[in-house]
């Protein structure tokens, strides 16, 4: 049976409609029970939104061995999880009778290590070694995905990704051309993806692209196209903060949508700077050339020519990944309801999720029965804070009729609801393969620091020591006190060589950490040695971000790991003298009684 389409009001006056697609299955209604919804994107291009839905949630209870849990009877485990959708055992037997007499933690270690051997005889990685695998999904906060009943996704650079050099530099190339109707001087340049990464902020007061840490600070800039040094960027920038919520100065590029117009922009300042943009074009700054690059850009996707061009020869710009579709069947045949909400319109959505998911699903499957509900044209972030009336999509076209009974589960969601969130990231799988080969270097790098440390703070003594005598005070110790004048001079001095030799050799290693993913900018996820970037701040506020599903069931209790804190290696290193002095204590026990 063909699947009905709906869609909106407001929508309908501007082309922007809301379009919803419904399968034949009834389509999830508002009752009073609760279902966790969780909602897998890219990250949008404003403030994140999490919603949760309140609605019906049918659950058939299997009969004979197993059961599932049921909304009704669902309570909370011991990490605060919903024990919803958990399979449970009905023989009425006792332990023993299955072969599990002894102490659990005995039982456990035994069937684990059964279980690891045969996952490994299967083929299959254990979760485990899933975890640290480039295509796995990195947890940072914990999440029962049995207790999900409902997984809403994206489409662009979640389910379907883009050759980026393709897409982009395609989407460079027409906002080149409008750039040049325009009467900007545009000759001579060319797409360069590696000018940017995901994460990086505009400064357009400045004209620059910065990269913060998690606080905010700015930690690497450039200037156009021309990286600023590290004294430079002090200067510019010395402990002022980023401050996303400022829109007029700073822009976000937290999707990968934002780099032809990031590539743009700085390369116009380049001619901005050199001068020769024409006067004629009015008074600008680098306020007024971002919005001029940002109309350019805005021209190509609204004029349909770079859809167009995508649609007619997809696999130029699509990327396929032959794991996906059969990871989201798998999550519908365990009795998960799945959306696609995405703001691409009928059309394009229809032909690029055709290419990219039928031809690996089985038994002639189209991708649309994979969901109970497909809405195109959302607008978001804006669909999930407001509520607009629905259209229905009735042919193949894309022809609509108004569809008079709204959809509650998709107005009030909007509104009222709260999702569990995640994140898909592709570039992570380049990341974790750039760190793993820089896993020597990085080694050596902080060696080198600890050496450091511990030479700087002999000098920092010694240096104390000098300026107490100077003022007539006993140093810290007996010995420091006992040292002459001489001993004392020559020592800061030998140390002070060591630590200006050592700044030398640190200093760029320092500047180079993370050039294997990219040598401007480093790692995506890090911002300077030890801090994590301000788009890693970011990702830790989904549940999960993602790299692939298909290594994982729909059944995968996510738990997230141990939380680092600054104490903990103090922490460490007290246990590890603990341990220690408890062998000695041992070795003394014995030799005392050596019966």
């Amino acid at each position: 049976m063909a699947a009905k389409i709906t869609t909106t009001a407001s929508a309908a006056a501007t082309h922007e409609s809301v379009i919803l697609w419904r399968r034949r299955i009834n389509v999830l209604l508002l009752r009073p029970s609760s279902v966790t919804i969780a909602y897998f994107h890219a990250p949008p291009a404003t403030t994140m939104v999490k919603l949760k839905m309140t609605c019906l949630c049918v659950t058939k209870e299997n009969t004979g061995i197993f059961s599932v849990t049921p909304p009704s009877e669902a309570d909370f485990d011991y990490l605060g999880q919903s024990t919803k959708g958990d399979l449970n055992l009905n023989l009425g037997i006792d332990d023993g009778e299955v072969g599990l007499e002894g102490p659990i933690e005995e039982v456990a270690r035994m069937e684990a290590q059964e279980a690891e051997h045969l996952l490994n005889h299967l083929g299959i990685p254990d979760p485990f070694s899933a975890r640290y695998s480039p295509r796995g999904i990195f947890c940072s906060r914990t999440l029962n995905l049995r207790s999900i009943s409902v997984i809403g996704y994206d489409m662009d650079y979640t389910l379907m990704h883009y050759n980026v050099m393709a897409w982009e530099g395609r989407a460079y190339d027409y906002c080149m051309d409008n750039l040049r109707n325009m009467g900007f001087p545009v000759e001579g340049l060319a797409f360069d993806p590696e000018l940017v990464i995901r994460g990086l902020v505009i400064d357009k007061e400045k004209g620059n692209l910065v990269k913060a840490d998690r606080f905010g600070y700015v930690k690497r800039a450039m200037h156009g196209t021309r990286m600023l040094s590290t004294q430079r960027v002090s200067e510019m920038y010395g402990r002022e903060l980023v401050d996303l919520r400022k829109e007029s100065r700073w822009e976000f590029l937290n999707t990968l949508f934002s780099v032809s117009e990031a590539v743009a922009y700085m390369q116009m300042v380049d001619r901005y700077d050199e001068g020769a943009i024409a006067a004629d074009l009015g008074p600008l700054d680098y306020k007024g050339l971002y919005k001029a690059v940002g109309k350019a850009l805005f021209r190509a996707h609204v004029e349909g020519q770079l859809k167009s061009e995508i649609m007619s020869k997809p696999e130029l710009f699509v990327e396929p990944d032959p794991e996906l579709p059969l990871a989201l069947l798998d999550q519908k045949e365990a009795g998960k309801r799945l959306l696609l909400i995405t703001n691409s319109d009928y059309h394009y959505t229809e032909k690029m999720m055709q290419h990219s998911f039928n031809r690996f699903l089985p038994n002639d499957m189209s991708w649309r029965d994979l969901f109970d509900m497909v809405i195109v044209s959302a607008r978001k972030p804006e669909f999930f804070q407001m509520s607009h009336p629905m259209y229905e999509v009735v042919t193949g076209e894309g022809l609509m009729r108004p569809c008079f009974k709204a959809h509650p589960d998709v107005s009030q969601s909007k509104v009222h609801l709260r999702w569990r969130t995640a994140l898909i990231c592709r570039e992570l799988e380049d990341e974790y393969s750039a760190l793993v080969r820089s896993r020597g270097r990085r080694a050596t790098l902080i060696e080198l620091i600890n050496q450091k440390e511990v030479v700087g703070d002999l000098f920092n003594q010694l240096r104390l020591a000098l300026q107490r005598r100077s003022k007539g005070r006993p140093a810290q110790t007996l010995a420091a006190t006992r040292m002459d004048d001489k001993e004392l001079t020559e020592s800061i001095q030998k140390l002070l060589i060591v630590m200006q030799r050592l700044d030398h050799k640190i200093a760029p290693m320092m500047e180079s950490d993370g050039e294997l993913f990219n040598r401007r900018w480093g790692f995506l996820s890090r911002a300077g040695l030890w801090d994590k970037s301000h788009l890693m701040r970011q990702i830790e506020k989904y549940a999960i971000y993602v790299k692939s599903f298909l290594h994982y069931t729909p059944f995968m209790y996510f738990r997230a790991q141990e939380q680092s804190l600054a104490h903990d290696t103090y922490s460490f290193h007290h246990l590890k003298h603990d341990d220690s002095a408890e062998h000695k204590n041992n070795e003394f026990s014995f030799l005392d009684n050596p019966s």
